[in-house]
């Protein structure tokens, strides 16, 4: 039976805990019993931990052997800021299918209201991407950043694509294979797309403009293709 498993809060040793609602999760809603065992993500290894002690808001483990763990595959999501329900899910399956990193863009057309909003509600985005990690067995959640504006987010390495449906000659799937694996950095619009001068900001920053095909996809769509076309890409 494949064991459940959890990023630790707090490493120190052969111990880890789980502390505030991340511990209230598994005594309340899976049950945690002292000696149940689960996989415990603990700094950059992944080990079977046996629950020591169970108490309101703090869940202690022992740590044993290190099980295998997948590394997080190199690619970083320039994701523009739209609705935050939809947004929301789509940092969510980005996160399951495998992304490092998450970087809240604010674009020329993203809704004022949701750019107001946005600092508050990245610990949310972070708290998804915790339990999203968790669900899919992964060691760590993806790094998501504080909403930046699109000049100070664009100076990154690696491969750097712009996805425009207005591009037509360029399929993203044809430019991943004509490059070596390694690090990948996508950017996806608003709703609306990117603007004339911010596509001119992406060129005159190395970005390579590519299309995820003739369909129209909503932001949300549009991310969760990407990611998973990228992850096929790099194997």
């Amino acid at each position: 039976m494949t064991r459940r498993r959890f990023i630790a809060d707090e490493v120190s040793g052969s111990h880890a805990a789980l502390t505030g609602e991340h511990a209230d999760h598994l005594v309340r809603v899976l049950r945690a019993r002292v000696g149940e065992e689960f996989d415990i993500a603990a700094g950059s290894v992944v080990r079977r931990g046996r629950v020591k002690a169970v108490a309101e808001g703090r869940v202690e483990f022992e740590l044993g052997e290190a099980v295998p763990a997948i590394e997080a595959p190199a690619i970083t999501l320039l994701l523009s800021i739209f609705k935050f329900d939809r947004m929301e899910w789509a940092i969510e399956k980005c996160t399951e299918l495998g992304v490092s990193r998450i970087i809240p863009v604010i674009a020329r057309r993203t809704d004022a209201h949701l750019v107001a909003a946005s600092a508050k509600r990245v610990e949310r985005w972070r708290r998804i991407a915790l339990q999203a990690a968790e669900q899919s067995r992964q060691a760590a959640p993806p790094e998501i950043s504080n909403p930046a504006k699109l000049h100070d987010s664009i100076k990154v390495s690696g491969l750097k694509i712009v996805l425009s449906e207005s591009e037509s000659q360029t399929l993203m799937r044809d430019l991943l294979e004509s490059h070596p694996s390694g690090e990948i950095i996508l950017a996806l619009g608003p709703e609306g797309g990117w603007t004339e001068e911010e596509m001119q900001q992406f060129q005159k920053s190395g970005w390579i403009p590519a299309s995820l095909g003739s369909t129209i996809l909503r932001a949300e769509t549009a991310a969760i293709a990407a990611t998973a076309i990228a992850i096929s890409h790099l194997g």
